[in-house]
């Protein structure tokens, strides 16, 4: 039978930062789902390429090694002719490109705000120029540090952020890319869409970056003590990455949805009973000590998810005890390659 013109076999799909941890999920969610032509784009600023290889010999997957504060010409690219993008277009865009560290927020601070700024405002000319739908991931981070009588943030506060402070490069510049959403929205009629993502947990996390999931789980399974920056009562919330991922795919589905909306978990999980339930879960000889929490350590706040429920019908499905179950697993079986790339070096204890 003849291809009908405007029918596609697969749907052209790019997705920025996709050799990230959440990005990179993004690209195995969309490939899982069989109808998508992968392409990733990455300059391993912070993505590895230990998170995509699994994808790599795949016919419709190609990975794209750019920076996108640079100008992006995607028909330039030999290796994607196979998916006919001069004709057939890009479908659908998700931008989860942003150079950083949790660790050291002055290791990356001009490349993050370029990232969010010029960057953000290529993925959205990319977007105009083939009529793509695109999901922009922001942060819960942009509302700052949680205030006493507001745990759980709505999607109308404004923020409280300190816009010249150690990660203002990250928290001010993901804000100005949400306004850079908006004028491309309302403006230019790109359909667009913003999803703020509060902290997330599961394979392919990086090690050693102070994001105190996988360091807790590295240093068990190295037996070294695991330090709980906090007391016994400390808690923090948690959303696996697999439900991230559904909550971007739920968002993009809803082409009249802008957002932003709130993708995380509402709930909290405390400190004490996550590492104790790691040591028993790698048979761990580790201890548990705690210190006071540092000045530059940030702890972000908890979402309202309400709109996501009523918007979305979004809420996360997977259990803490299966998703850390699943990211254990993983750091396990990724050792060895954690091992060779030089990613596996644990402080005593985060």
């Amino acid at each position: 039978m003849e291809k009908v013109k405007g029918v596609f076999d697969k749907k052209n799909v790019v997705v920025a930062g996709g050799a990230g941890f959440i990005g990179s999920h993004v690209c195995e969610g969309l490939l899982k789902q069989g109808n998508a032509n992968v392409i990733c784009i990455d300059n391993f600023a912070s993505g590895y390429e230990i998170n995509i290889d699994a994808f790599l010999q795949l016919e419709n997957f190609e990975f794209i090694k750019h920076d996108i504060v640079e100008p992006l010409d995607i028909t330039s690219y030999p290796e994607l002719t196979k998916f006919q993008i001069g004709v057939e277009g890009i479908q659908e865009i998700y931008n989860c490109a942003t150079p950083t560290t949790y660790k050291d927020p002055r290791k990356f601070p001009i490349d993050t705000a370029l990232t969010n700024s010029i960057g953000v405002r290529n993925i959205l000319e990319l977007a105009r120029q083939y009529g793509s739908r695109m999901v922009h991931v922001s942060t819960g981070a942009i509302y700052g540090d949680p205030l006493p009588e507001k745990k759980n943030f709505s999607e109308d506060y404004w923020g409280y952020i300190n816009p010249v402070g150690d990660r203002a490069s990250y928290n001010e510049s993901k804000r100005f890319a949400e306004t850079l959403c908006s004028i491309y929205h309302d403006q230019l009629e790109v359909k667009v869409s913003i999803a703020r993502v509060f902290a997330t947990y599961g394979p392919r996390m990086k090690m050693n970056e102070a994001r105190m999931i996988p360091d807790f789980i590295g240093n068990a399974i190295d037996n070294k003590d695991i330090i709980i920056y906090g007391n016994e009562e400390s808690s923090r919330g948690y959303c696996y990455v697999k439900d991230v991922v559904d909550g971007l795919f739920k968002l993009n589905n809803n082409p009249n949805e802008f957002g932003p909306i709130n993708i995380g978990n509402p709930d909290e999980q405390n400190l004490t009973e996550i590492v104790q339930h790691i040591i028993a879960l790698t048979n761990s000889k580790s201890k548990i000590t705690y210190e006071r929490v540092p000045d530059e350590l940030h702890v972000e706040g908890l979402p309202d998810i309400s709109k996501a429920k009523e918007r979305l019908s979004w809420y996360p499905i997977v259990t803490f005890a299966n998703g850390l179950k699943e990211t254990i697993q993983y750091i396990e079986s990724a050792r060895s390659r954690y091992e060779n790339q030089g990613l596996w070096i644990m402080d005593e204890g985060k």
